[in-house]
């Protein structure tokens, strides 16, 4: 499917498609623990100053930074992108009555199409986008490349190492810096222009600010943003049916066995980078089935969630030790597909905790956390909407569509909070729900496409 971008007064509608091949491939495993170790008394520290510094630094951002021009004829302006919209469909949808909004801005304002990058994917397109120059000059072609010394497949937009520092004591192995993060996308977005002149942005999930960048404004990360394993999404699936345990594309499937009701598991986090040698990070997971009740209790990171089949559990905040007092935290979802007569649960890849990131996903880096604050967790993985978990019949099309609209809320509330803490400047955020639901339902558009044999289109 070609991408076209196209403007409807001041929302910008970017038709990219997110490819979902090697969507787990992630800026490195393991670096959750080198970030993690001095996480708290970093934040301790940074709390701390800005808090004793803040008289101080208001006064010199007064004295220094430039204001934003004077007799502007605009005080804000607002940003909508919808990832993988396209204006051919966007057309046919308002002919139809299905999207009275987008009419009425097309009546009020200007609607029209716009040409694409090449290739029209979302990594490429939205980098355009932002930083106004072609693929040539922001260095990014598609989500993947080449490693040139080992020809394996890794990101294209960021890149994060190991702290090349540590301190052996024992079997630990304790970092003396951060990891090595790199943002290598090229170019100069346009709001750290504007920042420049003195104009302050609220950026939300735009594609490719992973990690972020320092600018006059506030910032999400989005699409790339990697989960607490380091990949870009790895779901695990919990099963007693014989003979689908192993890896699967995106994830894990675990054989688990009931006995007496209840089911004794591990729910498997990072590697241990803290410690030699040291292989991922397990902690306990217990499920106790209640067949008469329809319902089951599960027990992880000494919380109980009582949770019926077909139904999203809130996020729940899990924690990895790694020792000598060290924890990772993130958060996940848990989602029961059947108690009996076999039982089955899928949990979303770990996502980073948006109160306690081990990595920035935001700028600053408090940002996230007064985010999570404010409206509560919400996902922060780049590719958040499971594509992989339904392509591998692990979740159905239902469970998928629940969880892509939940992730469509949550950002719904980011959008108006930073709406209404802008009243000047700029405003933007990126939606991706129109990209996720295209690539797995694109099909029902055509009711003789083979996949719809005997589905409801």
């Amino acid at each position: 499917m070609r991408g076209v971008l196209f403007f409807a007064v001041t929302v910008t509608v970017f038709s990219s498609l997110a490819s979902p091949a090697f969507a787990y491939i992630g800026p490195g495993a393991g670096f959750a623990f080198l970030s993690s170790f001095l996480v708290l008394i970093v934040t301790f520290a940074l709390a701390l100053f800005y808090l004793v510094s803040w008289p101080m630094r208001y006064v010199v951002r007064a004295l220094l930074r430039k204001g934003p021009p004077k007799g502007a004829s605009v005080k804000r302006v607002i940003i909508i992108g919808l990832d993988g919209m396209d204006p051919g469909l966007a057309r046919k949808f308002m002919a139809e009555g299905k999207l009275p909004n987008f009419t009425k801005l097309a009546e009020s304002g200007t609607f029209t199409s716009l040409g694409t990058t090449y290739p029209s994917i979302s990594p490429v397109a939205w980098s355009s986008f932002m930083t106004g120059v072609d693929p040539s000059h922001h260095n990014i072609f598609d989500f993947i490349t080449r490693d040139p010394c080992t020809y394996q497949p890794m990101l294209t937009s960021a890149e994060i190492g190991k702290a090349s520092k540590v301190l052996p004591i024992g079997k630990y192995m304790i970092p003396l810096e951060r990891p090595k993060m790199k943002l290598l996308r090229k170019g100069k977005p346009f709001w750290k222009i504007l920042g420049e002149k003195g104009i302050f942005s609220s950026i939300l999930r735009v594609p490719i600010t992973f990690p972020p960048e320092k600018f006059n404004g506030v910032m999400l990360s989005g699409m790339c943003v990697p989960d607490l394993m380091g990949s870009q999404g790895m779901f695990a699936h919990y099963t007693e049916s014989a003979g689908r345990a192993g890896v699967e594309t995106g994830g894990v499937s675990r054989h688990v066995e009931a006995k007496d009701g209840v089911i004794e598991t591990y729910l498997h986090g990072p590697e241990n980078s803290l410690v030699r040698d040291g292989g991922e990070i397990a902690i306990p997971l217990r499920v106790k089935i209640d067949n008469a009740a329809g319902k089951a209790v599960i027990e992880v990171s000494g919380q109980k969630i009582e949770l019926a089949p077909r139904v999203y559990s809130p996020w729940v905040r899990v924690s990895f030790p790694a020792g000598l007092g060290i924890k990772v935290k993130g958060i996940c979802r848990f989602y029961i597909n059947s108690l009996a007569p076999e039982f089955d649960m899928y949990v979303t890849p770990i996502n980073i905790d948006p109160e306690e990131p081990a990595l920035p996903i935001s700028h600053p880096f408090i940002y996230s956390i007064y985010l999570a604050k404010l409206n509560g967790p919400f996902g922060t993985l780049g590719l958040a909407e499971d594509t992989w978990a339904l392509n591998e019949g692990v979740i159905d099309e239902d469970a998928f569509l629940e969880q892509a609209y939940l992730l469509y809320e949550e950002r719904e509330k980011m959008f108006f909070t930073a709406l209404d803490k802008t009243p000047k400047g700029v405003c933007a955020c990126v939606f991706d729900t129109t990209d996720r639901v295209q690539h797995m339902f694109f099909r029902c558009l055509d009711e003789n496409h083979p996949a719809n044999r005997g589905k409801e289109v």
